[in-house]
C-alpha cells in the first residue's frame, strides 16, 4: 500500500520524509515538453519580398484603387466619427456639395440627355407611320434607364454613347449593347447584358407599361414609392447603384414622385463600405441614422450622398452627366463645409 506523509505526498516523493525516515526515493523523469527556460532556436525567415498591389477588375475593365495618404490630423465631428483627417472631411464635403449642385440642376437645367427625359425637349423623329412611338412617357421612362444602366461618360459630350446605342422602347428588343462605351457608375456586363434587358422589359410587362409599374400605388408617398421599386428592381444585372440612381434621376427630373428616404445601404457595394468608413459603424440601421444626421447638417438631399460616398471612396469625382470641369454650388459648398466644421 502506498504510504503519504503529512505533506500529503507520497513518502518516496517527499524529499524532506523520505530522508527522515530513510526512505529511497524515486527517480525524477524528465519531461517531453520544451523547457520554458531555454527557449526553441528561431527557423529562419525567408526575407520579405513586396508584392506589387493587383488593381481591382471591374466589368469595364482594370479599376485603379488610388492609396490613402492622409493622416491624424486632429480633426473630430460628430457627424463623421470614422473620420480623423481635415483633408478626407473637406474632399467628403466638396463631394456631398456637388451631389446635391447636381440634383437641383437635375430638377431645374437638366444637360444633355437628361432634358428628354424631364420632357423638356424631344428627340427629332421623321414624319409618318415610321415615327410613330409608344406614349412620350415610356420613352422617357426608357432613356432614363439607358442613362443609368450605360451611365454618362466623363467627357465633353457625356451622352455620346447613349445617343448612338439608345432605340426606342417599342423596339427595344433590338437593342445591342456589344462593346458599348460605359461610363464610371455602369452595371452593364458584357456577357449578361441580354438578360438584364430582358429581365427589366419582363418586369415592366407584367405592370402594363413602364409608367403603370413606376406609378405604383396611387396613395403611395414619394418615399414609400422609391422603396417599394427599389425592391421590386432588384432583376438580374441590376445592382443597387443602378436603382438607386435610376430612382434618384427619375425623380429629380420630375417623372415620377420618388425621394429617397434612406440609401439603402449593405453588402460589398462600394456607397456602403465608404458609409462605413466615414460614419464609423456598420451596423445597418446605425448607418443610416447617420448618413440622414449628416445630409440634413449639410442642408442636402439623402439621396446626394449616394454619388458623394461614391465618388469620395473612389478617389475621383464622377459627375453624373455635367461634364469635366463642373463644379459644386457655392451655397451646396457653404453648407457642406460649415456642417463638417472645417
Amino acid at each position: 500500500m502506498p504510504k503519504f506523509c503529512r505533506h500529503n505526498r507520497l513518502l518516496q516523493n517527499c524529499p524532506i520524509c523520505a530522508r527522515e525516515q530513510a526512505v529511497e526515493m524515486r527517480p525524477l523523469v524528465s519531461s517531453s515538453a520544451p523547457r520554458v527556460a531555454e527557449p526553441r532556436p528561431a527557423a529562419p525567415r525567408p526575407p520579405a519580398r513586396r508584392q506589387p498591389a493587383e488593381p481591382a477588375r471591374g466589368r469595364g475593365g482594370v479599376r485603379i484603387r488610388r492609396l490613402r495618404s492622409t493622416v491624424d490630423d486632429g480633426y473630430r465631428s460628430p457627424l463623421v466619427p470614422g473620420l480623423k483627417s481635415s483633408q478626407e472631411a473637406a474632399r467628403l464635403a466638396e463631394e456631398i456639395a456637388f451631389a446635391a449642385t447636381r440634383l437641383r440642376r437635375l430638377a431645374t437645367d437638366p444637360p444633355g440627355l437628361y432634358a428628354e427625359v424631364a420632357g423638356l425637349a424631344s428627340r427629332p423623329r421623321p414624319a409618318g407611320p415610321e415615327g410613330e412611338t409608344a406614349s412620350e412617357l415610356e420613352e422617357r421612362t426608357w432613356l432614363a434607364f439607358l442613362i443609368a444602366y450605360l451611365y454618362p461618360l466623363e467627357a465633353a459630350d457625356p451622352f455620346a454613347a447613349i445617343r448612338r446605342l439608345r432605340t426606342d422602347w417599342a423596339k427595344a428588343e433590338k437593342l445591342s449593347l456589344a462593346g458599348a462605351e460605359t461610363g464610371p457608375r455602369t452595371s452593364l456586363d458584357p456577357d449578361r447584358w441580354p438578360a438584364t434587358i430582358g429581365a427589366y422589359r419582363a418586369w415592366a410587362g407584367r405592370a402594363g407599361s413602364q409608367a403603370r409599374a413606376f406609378g405604383g400605388e396611387p396613395d403611395w408617398t414619394p418615399e414609400r414609392r422609391f422603396s417599394r421599386l427599389f425592391e421590386r428592381l432588384a432583376l438580374p444585372g441590376l445592382s443597387r447603384a443602378l436603382r438607386f440612381e435610376l430612382l434618384t434621376s427619375l425623380g429629380a427630373l420630375g417623372v415620377y414622385e420618388l425621394r429617397a428616404a434612406s440609401l439603402a445601404l449593405g453588402g460589398g457595394d462600394e456607397v456602403t463600405v465608404a458609409a462605413k468608413r466615414a460614419l464609423g459603424i456598420g451596423d445597418p440601421l446605425l448607418l443610416e441614422r447617420r448618413a440622414a444626421q449628416l445630409a440634413e447638417a449639410c442642408q442636402a438631399p439623402l439621396a446626394a450622398l449616394d454619388l458623394a460616398l461614391h465618388s469620395w471612396e473612389r478617389g475621383e469625382r464622377v459627375t453624373g452627366g455635367l461634364g469635366p470641369g463642373a463644379e459644386p454650388g457655392e451655397a451646396e459648398l457653404a453648407a457642406a463645409r460649415l456642417a463638417l466644421e472645417l
